[in-house]
């Protein structure tokens, strides 16, 4: 190997070490005075962000400085299509990294761990599907650019373009399902049916949406697992969304006592539990006689508290409280079986 092609190759190598520790100096100065990241997430894509420009520097100084220190036998390695598809990649990483600072920086803005996170959670959803999309769009054109330095991929496109009717028919029938999906998810971002967080009831199941995806979305189940379901299912399909407009609820808990059990004792007993209890957020609180039969009387106790699982946890509490209260209190009015039996029946 010649002298020249070894200094050549040091030089390389040096900018490319230059590169990073000059980003890895004065790289963090710089961005604090744009940007200071208040969470982990904020930092980690300013970190990554970091790293894509460490190798961006390298791909843009390079082909500048190439022609002063090249050797005269080699051709420019700046012009070599293997180094424009790489410096494509990089700039494209670095977009969507920047993409991804911007998002963080954005909704450190707003606080979606409050009680009321409506407006928070609206944000989140059309922030995270818009980035989505805008990843979807960069990545085509860095694939098109990619493609456009090969003289064989234009010939193949040239060709198909002669196609293009047939080929259009064919793949918008493939893809139908997949546009429709699509399609959905706008809809899904603007209009906003269900959105990052909600609590929903889909396919008998209760959980909380955790990722609205361009095509699909991930229920978290309440015991931990995911439901997987297309986009479009929360266009076409009912659900229940119990966060729509607020995360306040009522829960409710039926009780079947005998005929003798004094109702009013109980409407006592209910507001001593709830006052006692932190998970009652002391707006509704009701105890009524629904349902009378032969057999037994039907109480529900109504509550309101200011989510879903707090709810289940007021419901569960309540249950057990006037369970015990039943027992210790009037154990003869719990259900039973009555047999009566008249003197002549006796008699016989």
């Amino acid at each position: 190997m010649e002298r020249e092609t070894i200094i050549f190759i040091g030089i390389a190598l040096g900018l490319l070490v230059f590169s990073h520790i000059f980003l890895w100096l004065f790289f963090p100065k710089l961005a604090r005075l744009v940007y200071r990241p208040a969470t982990e997430k904020g930092k980690n894509s300013m970190r990554k962000f970091s790293n894509a420009l460490k190798w961006g520097l390298f791909f843009a100084v390079f082909p500048i400085i190439e022609p002063f220190f090249s050797p005269p036998d080699l051709d420019h390695l700046g012009r070599k299509p293997f180094f424009i598809v790489l410096a494509i990649i990089t700039f494209s990483w670095i977009i969507i990294e920047l993409s991804n600072v911007l998002r963080y920086a954005f909704l450190e803005n707003f606080n979606s761990n409050k009680e009321d996170n409506l407006r928070e959670r609206r944000l989140l959803t059309q922030v995270a599907f818009i980035r989505k999309l805008f990843i979807i769009i960069v990545v085509i054109i860095a694939f098109s650019a990619i493609l456009m330095n090969f003289e064989s991929a234009r010939k193949i496109g040239a060709g198909l373009l002669t196609s293009a009717g047939i080929v259009g028919i064919i793949v918008g029938l493939a893809a139908q399902k997949s546009i429709a999906n699509l399609l959905a998810g706008f809809q899904i971002a603007f209009t906003q049916p269900i959105r990052i967080d909600d609590v929903v009831v889909v396919e008998d199941e209760w959980g909380k949406i955790e990722e609205i995806n361009l095509t699909y979305v991930v229920v978290r189940i309440w015991d931990q697992r995911r439901l997987v379901l297309p986009i479009n299912y929360f266009i076409e399909k009912p659900f229940q969304n119990w966060t729509r407009t607020t995360a306040d609820i009522w829960g409710t808990v039926f009780m079947y006592v005998d005929h003798t059990i004094p109702v009013e004792n109980l409407k006592i007993k209910l507001k001593e539990i709830l006052d006692n209890s932190t998970l009652w957020d002391k707006k509704v609180q009701v105890l009524q006689v629904t349902d009378y039969t032969e057999k037994t009387i039907e109480i529900r106790c109504l509550m309101s508290a200011r989510d879903s699982p707090t709810a289940f946890d007021l419901r569960c509490l309540v249950r057990e409280k006037m369970l015990e209260y039943l027992q210790q209190n009037y154990p003869g009015s719990l259900p039973k079986s009555r047999v009566l039996l008249s003197q002549e029946a006796e008699k016989k």
